[in-house]
């Protein structure tokens, strides 16, 4: 995993600038990007960190950019910092999962407080992505028999009740469920149910 990073966008080179000097004094991995647009053509999805985020900006704003990393499916920790600020604004990027809002000027020990929050936060939500592409990569070891087994399994039913429900014997029904456990590589059902289940 790249070290965690904060991504500062931001159309203000000033403001970019004391950014990333205020990341970096605390030796902070730090990336500034001048437009929503040229962070999302650098941005790769797997990488974890916060966003530090103006509001206003030509072209894409702030808040376009928050929504379309939402439709992305890309939940890097979104700090909103402002000098345009109003309640409306702030409830409105919190309520699209903002992790906090900051406006300018800011207290410098305050920011650099919450950015440490997000990124701790960011990269234990990036272990748990990380299990979950892999649970997610052994799934799909599946055949569409074994899915099947695999469902009624989750669904709590026993071995008899399984076979009698897809028209199979109940020793087929445990050679598909032996199969199963080994693809998923689950040491028990329990282990295999917090796998599926989450």
């Amino acid at each position: 995993m790249d070290k965690p990073t904060v991504f500062v966008v931001d159309d203000d080179q000033v403001n970019r600038d004391l950014l990333q000097c205020l990341m970096e004094s605390v030796d902070l991995a730090v990336e500034t990007f001048a437009s929503a647009r040229e962070f999302l053509d650098a941005f790769q999805p797997d990488r974890c960190g916060c966003l530090l985020l103006d509001v206003r900006m030509p072209g894409m704003s702030g808040i376009e950019l928050q929504k379309e990393l939402a439709d992305r499916r890309i939940d890097l920790p979104v700090i909103i910092v402002t000098g345009h600020s109003n309640v409306q604004m702030a409830v409105g990027a919190m309520k699209r999962g903002a992790f906090d809002f900051i406006e300018k000027p800011f207290n410098n020990q305050q920011l650099l407080d919450l950015v440490q929050k997000a990124m701790k936060e960011d990269v234990s939500l990036a272990g748990e992505r990380s299990r979950k592409a892999e649970i997610d990569k052994r799934l799909s070891l599946l055949t569409p028999r074994e899915r099947q087994v695999l469902d009624q399994i989750a669904a709590g039913k026993p071995n008899k009740q399984i076979a009698h429900e897809l028209g199979i014997s109940q020793r087929t029904v445990e050679v598909h469920r032996a199969r199963v456990m080994k693809k998923i590589q689950a040491k028990s059902l329990a282990d295999l149910m917090k796998m599926v289940i989450g």
